[in-house]
């Protein structure tokens, strides 16, 4: 008998998931691939192409009941295909969409992908001329709706915040300590106050500050032609003006002790701040943001959210 060749075994190989009936029907909202490993390129303000690994969420809505399940591995071929060939923009990600229920035309009418990837972008010192990298997780989420197209990005921004109620108690007991090391009616000259207010019981108290996250999206205007990550990203650490630095020298990290102190903020000022920011761009339909203040006097955060136009419940 002839050994059965690999062109037999693929006709004869059963396809269950096309063939058999579930043995409970329903229709379903998604159904696809999580956590796909795959490059993606995106082209920068600058014009420059950055490349990065990502993680890729595809899916499908399974529109017929009686269907057990969807073609995933098509989901798969189509999203190495797209990343693969091109930068990702509207235009590329709506027409990987359309390739999505195209391939399964008697299945859905709904796709969605959610692209994942740290975005480096080089960043100069507040003072000196060094520079260094700076990584923002961004996501990419577009979904397709019988026709209908929407593009969300969402990206985290790490900042410092410095407590405006400690920096109000810090003051006082710097008051106090200055009444305790000089008289009252006691004459004093200008040398004399400022050596003392170079010296540690000058300052015997400081704000208490932590590194603090922002965590943004946004939903595009359909005619937005790219994706704007830096314009984006620029906009909210012009906002609160105390973004995290990577290389710095002493003059550097000055500059940052004076911002943090010109630029006090709970969390509620912080997301106000972004808020307004964001409500004045013209490109931005509709956002969600979330400040979140990692404590250093709590072991606890401090967190507030402001939204647009989407749901009130969004934590």
């Amino acid at each position: 008998m002839a050994p059965i060749g690999h062109e037999n075994l693929a006709r004869v190989m059963p396809d269950i998931a096309n063939e058999a009936r579930p043995a409970v029907a329903g229709q379903l909202d998604w159904v696809g691939m999580g956590e796909i490993h795959a490059p993606v390129s995106i082209v920068g303000a600058d014009g420059q192409v950055l490349t990065s690994g990502a993680r890729v969420d595809a899916f499908v809505n399974l529109k017929r009941p009686d269907v057990r399940g969807i073609h995933m591995s098509r989901l798969y071929l189509h999203v190495d295909k797209a990343l693969s060939a091109e930068p990702v923009s509207p235009c590329s990600l709506r027409r990987l969409l359309k390739q999505f229920l195209d391939s399964h035309a008697d299945l859905s009418d709904r796709a969605k992908i959610d692209i994942q990837f740290d975005y480096l972008i080089r960043r100069p010192a507040l003072v000196s001329d060094n520079t260094g990298w700076k990584s923002y997780p961004v996501r990419v989420r577009a979904e397709l709706d019988r026709g209908h197209f929407t593009l969300e990005l969402g990206l985290q921004v790490m900042y410092s915040s410095t407590c405006p109620c400690s920096a109000a108690l810090a003051r006082q007991l710097i008051q106090e300590r200055f009444q305790l090391d000089f008289d009252d009616g006691q004459a004093l000259d200008y040398p004399t106050v400022l050596q003392w207010l170079g010296s540690e019981q000058g300052i015997m108290a400081t704000p208490h500050s932590q590194r603090s996250i922002a965590e943004v999206e946004v939903k595009l205007a359909p005619s937005f032609q790219n994706l704007p990550f830096v314009e984006v990203i620029d906009c909210i650490e012009n906002a609160l003006q105390t973004p995290v630095q990577t290389a710095v020298k002493r003059e550097d990290e000055q500059a940052f002790a004076r911002l943090n102190g010109q630029n006090l903020m709970f969390c509620e000022d912080a997301a106000r701040r972004m808020q307004l920011a964001l409500d004045a761009d013209e490109r931005i339909d509709d956002f969600r943001i979330r400040a979140t203040h990692q404590e250093s006097l709590h072991p606890h955060n401090a967190v507030a959210v402001a939204t647009k136009g989407v749901p009130d419940g969004y934590v």
